[in-house]
């Protein structure tokens, strides 16, 4: 079974690099991005990017609401999890999501070292 990429983007741009990044130097069997319509309209993934699938988001939007779109796209495989971008509300619907479909997962980060997971 291989692993999962879940990333948030956030309406800052700043972040989004490193999300490219990772996702070019790392192989991902499915991408998972949560975000907005501008996110989904601006970010260029990296050519390796392929099969993205997205959870359009409204950060006005109740928790709870925010919190089932994402559980509803959750995969089944290895969930890898990057914080790196987005807001705490975004970050707490994935980690609530995460909880609540009781799956497991790893926080996935580029360091100078490179790909760590925790």
């Amino acid at each position: 079974m291989g692993k999962s990429l879940l990333a948030v983007l956030g309406a800052g741009k700043g972040t989004w690099g490193h999300i490219n990044r990772l996702i070019s130097e790392e192989t991902w069997d499915s991408i998972l991005l949560i975000s907005n319509e501008w996110g989904q309209q601006n970010f260029k993934p990296a050519e390796e990017a392929k099969g993205i699938e997205w959870v359009l988001v409204n950060n006005r939007s109740g928790f709870e609401v925010i919190k089932n779109a994402i559980m509803e796209k959750l995969p089944s495989n290895e969930i890898c999890v990057s914080l790196v971008s987005g807001s705490g509300k975004e970050h707490m619907a994935v980690l609530a999501a995460l909880r609540e479909s009781k799956k497991e997962y790893k926080l996935v980060i580029l360091t100078g070292d490179g790909t760590k997971y925790y």
